[in-house]
């Protein structure tokens, strides 16, 4: 159990490493994140907080909903910043798949399809800051990004109960991490060229 516990505090602790950056980033305006992405991240984020706890996965599912925290004070950040701001119509789109889940865990009384519902989202929530990184790759962070993908890698080793459920979302957003930092660094190369 203290191996977990460790795992799942370093996990906190890359969270918040990768944060405090990425946070002062924000306010002297060097970073101008999509604050839909931020919204649907933070909303998505903390739910499958909520259901991973009740999938019994303890201490691992306490960066996730630090994390979640965290993304919704950046979301609000982001918007009184005015980073950018710019929401379209699927922006909406994804917001109100994310918050659609909530009813449908509520019914079908199955976190298991939260956590399927709010992973797909949290993907489709790169779309914007995807579109944005883009025509800008300079507007984001890859250390942001590359430490989120090796927390998100430890969470899982935290995790005390390993289910779909307590797994996908990590696991997927690592993945999704990844190829954001690719797709940005390509971008930057093919720019410099």
């Amino acid at each position: 159990m203290l191996y977990k516990e460790t795992l799942s505090a370093l996990a906190i602790a890359l969270t918040l490493i990768a944060f405090f950056p990425y946070i002062r980033s924000i306010i002297k305006d060097e970073i101008k994140p999509h604050v839909f992405s931020w919204i649907i991240w933070g909303t998505t984020t903390f739910v499958v907080f909520l259901a991973q706890l009740k999938e019994n996965a303890g201490v691992g599912a306490w960066p996730i909903g630090v994390s979640g925290s965290i993304t919704i004070l950046i979301a609000i950040l982001a918007y009184l910043k005015r980073a950018d701001i710019s929401i379209t119509k699927t922006d909406w789109l994804f917001f109100a798949s994310a918050l659609s889940s909530l009813p449908f865990w509520y019914f079908t009384s199955d976190p298991l399809w939260a956590v399927v519902i709010l992973t797909t989202v949290d993907v489709l929530g790169f779309g914007p800051t995807v579109r944005k990184a883009y025509s800008s790759p300079y507007s984001e962070s890859l250390p942001f990004f590359a430490l989120f993908t090796a927390r998100n890698l430890i969470v899982i080793m935290a995790l005390e109960n390993y289910s779909v459920t307590t797994v996908l979302f990590p696991a997927v957003i690592a993945a999704a991490c990844v190829l954001l930092m690719a797709m940005i660094s390509y971008r930057r190369r093919a720019l410099e060229t």
